[in-house]
């Protein structure tokens, strides 16, 4: 029987109309139809407190923090797109990682990001379409023991690249982005056979 991988996909926007929610949507589909089980999730349904070691000694992990890891655990991978905020990573992205890199009881440490592979992407209105926040994002993950692939995407004037389907008007960037999530459907295949 062969092995069907789980892909946990969001972007790192609270923004309802965020250019990465829909390019994540995007890379997800990719994911599904190289037969992947993807769960895509929104972050405000996980609204967290600023990470606090005081807060978390105090009160200990917050619910929504126990159900983003949970979710996390239950995934062997990540299709993540960041925008760019003043040329680094959102805080909220920033703060789900934070929350969900904590230790509970029994739990190895890091236990939901250790072994998991991730792909970025990210959209952004600048000429860059938000690489540079791709760099911290990808050194954070690395250093907590994610494999990051190496394909990515970053595009730019994001706010003309989308019809109002959510498609990229692009059609050979649209095919980029599912086959990036075909990409780290088949990776995840291959390294778990």
């Amino acid at each position: 029987m062969s092995y069907t991988p789980g892909i946990l996909a969001f972007a790192g926007s609270a923004r309802k109309a965020s250019w990465n929610k829909k390019l994540v949507r995007i890379a997800a589909a990719g994911a599904r139809a190289c037969g992947a089980i993807v769960t895509l999730i929104e972050p405000d349904d996980y609204p967290l407190p600023l990470f606090d070691e005081d807060d978390e000694s105090q009160h200990g992990l917050p619910p929504n923090a126990r159900k983003l890891k949970d979710l996390m655990l239950s995934h062997q991978g990540f299709l993540i797109s960041s925008p760019e905020y003043n040329s680094s990573i959102t805080p909220l992205l920033k703060n789900m990682i934070d929350w969900s890199s904590r230790a509970c009881e029994g739990e190895a440490s890091l236990a939901c990001f250790a072994g998991k592979a991730a792909t970025l992407l990210s959209a952004s209105p600048g000429a860059l379409g938000g690489m540079r926040a791709l760099v911290h994002v990808r050194s954070i993950l690395g250093n907590i023991g994610v494999l990051v692939l190496p394909g990515t995407i970053s595009i730019s004037k994001a706010h003309e690249a989308f019809g109002g389907d959510g498609a990229l008007k692009d059609r050979k960037q649209h095919e980029r982005v599912e086959q990036l999530g075909a990409e780290l459907a088949t990776f995840l295949r291959q390294h778990h056979a």
